[in-house]
């Protein structure tokens, strides 16, 4: 497949995810959308894994690495999506995705402490408005409306950006294959997710069609399919920073589909927000070329 098709692809995916979030949340509370998510998405790692193949892999598999995996597997699916899905629950749709979306300049905050970056003043600028776009998404333009409700969904979508960033850095650290590596995540995550579900909820009993669609689809195509759709398409890509902007276009074409299927009317301020978020983070980007040049 092309590799422009395969980020395309990935983009538009990932851009119908908060909107089956927030059909999932109508019928199911966040845990349980959780355990069918991460039950759905370790099925279809394993599917692909065993046409990959098979795991013949963990024979040889360093401890260490196992190690990691498993501690990665708190992170994802465990913590990242538990709070994502707390965001969701408490925010508008348009408001939990954008405040998510700034995972990019969260990323870049990280790179300074874990990767021994340093922070340009173009650097600084470009999160001074990334930041000060979340802030606008969060009160719609008035901090005097900034909500009990609202500011700990926007507190939960902050923590999730920071669950996310770590994830990847601690990601691009690893030598395992992107299949290999999620399915593994998965599989010692999963456990801890049941957990969860089975101390804070129940297990889902009795689904309607309402209920596990959304679910299923947030499995199959947030948490599992469309990460190594875009893995791919970044590993073929003859400029892989070309081909991350794409992901650009994503938090947008989300914004149609929560207009056009949940009926929420976009407000000014989250449309502004978001231009502001995803400026500071092409900026941010911008600086990291010019300064790898």
């Amino acid at each position: 497949m092309h590799t422009t098709l395969l980020a395309a692809s990935a983009v538009f995916l990932w851009s119908t995810a908060a909107t089956a979030f927030k059909l999932a949340l109508r019928e199911l509370d966040p845990y349980q959308l959780l355990f069918i998510a991460a039950c759905t998405s370790f099925i279809a790692l394993g599917v692909l894994q065993t046409r990959n193949g098979g795991f013949a892999f963990l024979r040889e598999l360093p401890r260490r690495e196992l190690l990691r995996c498993a501690i990665w597997g708190l992170a994802n699916p465990l913590a990242y999506y538990m709070l994502l899905f707390q965001a969701y629950a408490r925010l508008p749709a348009q408001v939990a995705q954008a405040v998510n979306y700034s995972w990019v300049v969260m990323l870049a905050l990280l790179s300074v402490p874990f990767l021994g970056q340093r922070l340009s003043p173009r650097d600084i600028a470009a999160l001074c408005v990334s930041y000060g776009g979340v802030l606008l998404v969060a009160t719609g333009g008035d901090p005097g409306s900034l909500a009990e409700g609202t500011l700990s969904g926007v507190l939960f979508a902050l923590a999730s950006t920071l669950v996310w960033a770590g994830y990847w850095i601690a990601g691009a650290k690893s030598s395992l294959p992107s299949t290999t590596a999620l399915l593994l995540h998965f599989a010692f995550g999963l456990p801890w997710v049941t957990l969860a579900c089975l101390l804070f909820s129940s297990l889902p009993d009795r689904l309607s069609p309402a209920a596990i669609l959304p679910a299923v689809y947030v499995g199959l195509f947030e948490m599992s399919v469309t990460f190594l759709l875009w893995m791919n398409a970044l590993r073929r890509s003859a400029s892989a920073a070309r081909t991350s902007s794409l992901a650009f276009f994503s938090p947008f074409l989300s914004l149609c589909w929560i207009a056009l299927i949940l009926g929420e009317a976009v407000a000014p301020a989250t449309m502004l927000g978001l231009c502001c978020i995803t400026g500071g983070a092409l900026l941010q980007r911008r600086a990291i070329e010019n300064s790898s040049l």
